[in-house]
């Protein structure tokens, strides 16, 4: 089975470039001019055991708002693409992670339906200079073109960068737990619909 893909998407406000591996060992490389984002992404692809590459040139001139949705987009694209048909897959993942006083808990549906629900109430606007309004809009671009249901609740924190770690470690868990191959399924579909 390869589960992995490559997608570009280029606008007139982005160009994205995104590589993914499901199958890998974390192993991650990011040229996106948002470096906290980067840090952020390299939790995903460490705790998930996702081979992640994304280089992004975006209209940061601006602000960041379209280069962190669009990597969310591109990076939904090319999750999408990579899962395949989702036969044998758990479907479902889930994962607390704590950091210090942070905790959060972030809870996937390989569903075949957009939806995503944010409750993070971050303790301050920014982070260094990344505005945490923008982690939805990346979330947000990634269930819609991944048609995946994902819930994301920071359960405590004080620190604003421990409640966004928190966030993408768990969603890289979640992620990985989603996508194992269940043995117990063979290549049955994990739906009562037979389709995903």
């Amino acid at each position: 089975m390869n589960r992995s893909a490559e997608v570009a998407r280029n606008t007139l406000e982005t160009q994205i470039t995104v590589r993914i591996d499901l199958d890998g060992s974390g192993k991650a490389a990011f040229q996106t001019g948002l470096p906290f984002l980067d840090h952020m992404l390299d939790q995903v692809a460490r705790h998930g055991l996702i081979d992640l590459d994304i280089n992004a040139k975006g209209d940061l001139h601006i602000d960041a708002h379209h280069t962190a949705e669009d990597i969310g987009i591109t990076l939904g694209q090319a999750f999408a693409k990579a899962v395949g048909d989702k036969k044998g897959l758990r479907r479902y993942g889930h994962a607390y992670v704590p950091l210090d006083e942070a905790l959060s808990r972030v809870v996937i549906d390989l569903s075949g339906r957009p939806g995503l629900e944010f409750q993070v109430e971050f303790t301050r606007a920014r982070i260094g200079d990344f505005d945490v309004d923008l982690f939805r809009e990346f979330f947000q671009g990634f269930v819609n073109h991944a048609d995946v249901t994902l819930h994301i609740d920071n359960l405590r924190g004080i620190n604003a960068h421990h409640q966004a770690e928190t966030v993408f470690k768990a969603f890289g868990r979640a992620l990985r737990m989603a996508l194992e191959i269940d043995p117990r399924m063979g290549d049955a579909m994990p739906s009562t619909k037979g389709s995903l």
